[in-house]
């Protein structure tokens, strides 16, 4: 138990998985991967998120496995930066980066006709950090259009892309298309999904790398 857990929440979150576990009966997961969508239902309340998540085969071992070496961990919106835990961060060293309000950024994106979160992505590209590195895309389906450009244009290679963008507008499509991507992924396909999502996946792989199973 970590100085930052006390009793009575644990077992609040004990509970939950139990009901978790219980409701969403048979779900052809493995035990790694299903701790990885067990969270995201956890964090979002919504069990469809375990009848529309898609994880590739390498996806845990492959995110466990750059989460332990410090890789970067690029994100979409600074809502997963204030999310995430910087104590399971610290322990492996890993700097999560988000670039979406940088002034060079929005400059960019109105000259390009193009989003500030795609043309977060491209910065990210063209700082070295996404080779290698997990990317977490819960906010912007425009994001994950560009992580997929780049992984095909240019031969980014990610160690894990988790893309579970929510909206109206380009959410399932994005997602449905990261499908074919050439790297691992975790996927929730339809319009369902957020940042809350997505770093409940990511803290499943923290615990994971934590605890030395993928």
């Amino acid at each position: 138990m970590s100085s930052h857990q006390v009793p009575a929440g644990l077992a609040i979150e004990a509970r939950s998985f139990e009901i978790i576990d219980a409701e969403a009966g048979a779900h052809g997961f493995d035990p790694a991967a299903w701790r990885v969508v067990r969270r995201m239902v956890h964090a979002t309340a919504d069990l469809d998120f375990a009848r529309s998540a898609v994880l590739h085969p390498d996806a845990v071992a492959s995110g466990v496995a750059a989460l332990r070496r410090g890789a970067p961990l690029v994100c979409d919106a600074g809502m997963a930066l204030a999310g995430l835990s910087t104590a399971r961060l610290a322990r492996f060293g890993i700097a999560a980066r988000c670039f979406v309000s940088d002034p060079d950024v929005a400059e960019a994106a109105r000259a390009r006709g193009a989003t500030r979160s795609a043309e977060a992505m491209r910065k990210a590209h063209a700082l070295g950090l996404l080779e290698g590195a997990v990317v977490a895309v819960g906010n912007a389906p425009t994001a994950l259009f560009e992580v997929i450009r780049l992984a095909r244009e240019e031969g980014v290679r990610p160690a894990l892309v988790v893309g579970v963008p929510v909206g109206l507008v380009g959410a399932a499509e994005a997602k449905e298309a990261a499908l074919a991507l050439p790297v691992p992924h975790v996927i929730v396909r339809g319009r369902k999904g957020g940042t809350p999502a997505a770093v409940a996946a990511v803290h499943a792989l923290l615990d994971l790398a934590a605890e030395g199973g993928a």
